[in-house]
């Protein structure tokens, strides 16, 4: 048996639904419904979106993830069709935080919709952090001091671009990578991010390049943050400014 047919099975269990009952609520026979529970059959397009309305369930999800290892009552639904993110929780009920190391960050943009590849990541439970879907980041380079390399940026996931606020930090999850960012403003076509350290330009962030939004919900430091390094961006963050000032000035005058 498919994994369609395994999934509608369990659906209709699920809904305590006879046969005929969900064969007349898409206006087929129950001999006819049978036929793709048992996976005999396959049905085609307009069937396929009878069914994912009536289970309320997005097409690629029935034909491509287990939902018999997702309750759905335990999971976030991502918007646009698109994958589930299962809710964990530990033996003690704590929420479950899956961990991107750095040598993962790529590997996520391909597999960050795949509850597998989720599965295999390594993860913490923070008591603190309730009441949504987490996971950490890695930060990389120095455009968000005090952030550094060795740095786990731990967000919550964001269902809804409309609930972005301006001042606020959040991770972008972009066909180009990973990137962690101050949100400005938006419009239809993007979202306008700048970075903590001013030596790095403002910019758009294509909506149509972004797969997914987490908030800043708390920061794990692996490494000591030394002094030096904060005093040397201090030094490097007013010289920014003193050039930012100058040309401001020649502008001006």
């Amino acid at each position: 048996m498919s994994i369609f047919s395994e999934n509608i099975r369990f659906l209709r269990d699920k809904m305590k639904a006879s046969q005929q009952k969900v064969g007349d609520e898409i206006s087929i026979t129950r001999g006819r419904y049978a036929t793709y529970e048992d996976g005999r059959s396959e049905p085609p397009i307009e069937l396929l979106v009878k069914l994912s309305k009536y289970y309320k369930v997005s097409i690629d999800l029935l034909l491509t993830v287990d939902l018999r290892k997702y309750p759905l009552d335990d999971v976030v639904n991502l918007p646009n069709n698109r994958i589930l993110l299962p809710m964990k929780v530990d033996h003690t009920g704590e929420n479950i935080i899956e961990i991107v190391p750095q040598k993962a960050s790529m590997g996520y943009l391909s597999g960050y919709n795949d509850p597998e590849f989720v599965e295999g990541l390594q993860h913490l439970s923070l008591p603190f952090l309730r009441n949504g879907k987490f996971r950490a980041f890695p930060a990389d380079g120095d455009s968000m001091p005090p952030y550094n390399d060795g740095t786990y940026i731990v967000g919550k996931y964001l269902e809804d671009k409309k609930d972005l606020k301006k001042g606020k930090t959040y991770i972008f999850i972009t066909k180009d990578g990973i990137v962690y960012k101050r949100y400005s403003k938006q419009n239809d076509f993007g979202s306008f991010v700048s970075s903590d350290n001013s030596f790095y330009e403002p910019y758009e962030i294509k909506w149509s390049e972004v797969y997914e939004i987490w908030e800043f919900a708390c920061s794990i430091n692996t490494k000591e943050l030394k002094v030096e390094n904060m005093e040397y961006q201090e030094i490097k963050n007013m010289f920014e400014q003193l050039r930012s000032e100058i040309r401001n000035s020649k502008t001006k005058s």
